[in-house]
């Protein structure tokens, strides 16, 4: 990829989280990064047009769902151009010198601290010490020069902080996987579209979401996520996501969505675009 035809794409965090890593897996690693503090300053950083795309976490094998990112979803006019899937592998890391004998404190994100609870068994007296970020916990450490602390993070984030790491594969589970959605302004996908996202609400009546679920049942579409979320201003109903295998484009998923309609309070076609296969783990 040549330098003018690098994209810049936001992520959540600091500069050497996994996001960063999921970007490098879909663009390597000439792609410039913007940082963002949040999940809405990610979005933003797309929607006013600073970015050419946003890599959003949607989903964690073994946390589960990030509810904020499907809520910004339903208002937001981005749509997913395609997606990462990464394996997530946690590493101690500390600044140069420091030993593992020496750590008294870990500072990472809460998800991560809490994938890693048998190394915290075997170690007791180190204390966990909740952040915002997995890589901004390593630039705390280097910041505050501190010398008794370690960090939770990617290898990524040791390099480019200069730090070093102390231990690899701290994570309870191998089979840890974190799936991103790439998100822009026009949704075109960056690659053969194999797979495609939908928003939908249904009537509050019985059978509604039966009825949903038949438009792709009959047709032999397999859904490969469904997620529900309140729907604001209307308690105890929902908004439904929905990820299913094939193209808009295809004549049978095109008349699955047409169905849909028909069936729906609303529908919102958040694009169609390549599926990502899951690393080894």
């Amino acid at each position: 990829m040549t330098a003018a035809r690098a994209p810049r794409v936001a992520i959540q965090g600091e500069r050497g989280a996994f996001s960063e890593l999921a970007v490098r897996s879909l663009f390597g690693s000439r792609a410039r990064i913007l940082p963002c503090e949040d999940f809405d300053s990610l979005f933003r950083a797309v929607e006013k047009k600073g970015c050419r795309y946003a890599l959003a976490p949607v989903e964690n094998s073994i946390a589960g769902s990030i509810h904020r990112v499907y809520d910004l979803l339903l208002d937001s006019p981005l749509k997913v151009a395609g997606e990462a899937i990464i394996r997530v592998s946690h590493s101690l890391v500390a600044l140069p010198g420091v030993r593992l004998r020496d750590v008294r404190r870990v500072f990472s994100h809460p998800v991560a601290l809490a994938q890693c609870e048998d190394f915290f068994l075997r170690h007791p007296r180190m204390t966990r010490v909740a952040t915002h970020d997995t890589a901004g916990s390593v630039r705390l450490l280097c910041e505050q020069e501190a010398r008794d602390a370690a960090a939770i993070a990617p290898e990524l984030s040791a390099r480019l902080y200069g730090a070093r790491v102390l231990a690899r594969g701290l994570e309870d589970h191998r089979a840890n996987f974190t799936r991103f959605f790439l998100l822009s302004r026009d949704g075109r996908p960056i690659g053969r579209p194999d797979k495609t996202s939908v928003l939908f609400a249904t009537p509050h009546v019985p059978g509604a979401l039966f009825r949903c679920m038949a438009v792709f049942a009959l047709r032999d579409i397999n859904l490969t996520k469904i997620e529900s979320r309140p729907m604001l201003g209307r308690p105890w109903e929902y908004v439904f996501h929905v990820d299913f295998e094939g193209s808009a484009s295809q004549e049978r998923c095109r008349n699955a969505l047409r169905q849909l309609e028909e069936v729906c309070d609303f529908v919102r076609l958040l694009g169609s675009s390549p599926r990502a296969r899951t690393p080894r783990s």
